[in-house]
């Protein structure tokens, strides 16, 4: 006689748990984080101060709306002096699939090789334009870093991003 009135709420449970649609339900739980739904910003940087020098420029991300996930690497574009480098993700390290909820922060940094002022295959950067995967949107923070060095191959300014990181609990 008891196994059916614990069948009927273990029968309830499952049912309301199917109802479930993963997280993709609202339209947006699932979505790309966009830049103008989350804040970005870029802290206080570890600059390099001579050529040849290696410095770290933090960018967190922090999420004012409904949830979001960041899935790949972000996007950063360095641009000066007519010209426009994409910079690559940092090698040897996997992308994470993050999800943010309302009030959740992220971070990934941006390091580089300082280059020297003048230099042929140094790119003088003005900007930096950020933009989160799976999105179109962008925003530019101007780059008072110095020089970037170029790659010792010619294939673009010495500089990586790295993969995201959750920030806090």
């Amino acid at each position: 006689m008891r196994a059916l009135p614990l069948t009927v709420p273990v029968l309830a449970a499952a049912l309301l748990l199917t109802a479930c649609d993963g997280g993709g339900g609202d339209g947006k739980s699932g979505s790309a984080c966009e830049i103008g739904e989350v804040s970005v910003q870029i802290g206080s940087a570890s600059v390099a101060p001579a050529a040849g020098d290696t410095g770290e420029i933090p960018v967190s991300i922090t999420n004012q709306s409904a949830a979001c996930t960041l899935d790949h690497f972000p996007s950063a574009v360095l641009s000066g002096g007519g010209k426009e480098a994409t910079v690559p993700a940092l090698k040897g390290v996997k992308a994470r699939k993050l999800k943010l909820a309302k009030g959740d922060s992220a971070s990934f940094s941006i390091s580089y090789v300082r280059g020297a002022d003048g230099a042929e295959n140094a790119l003088a950067a003005q900007t930096v334009k950020i933009t989160l995967p799976g999105t179109d949107t962008s925003k530019s923070f101007p780059w008072k870093y110095g020089p970037i060095a170029g790659k010792a191959d010619g294939s673009g300014p010495d500089a990586s991003v790295s993969a995201f990181q959750q920030v806090g609990d």
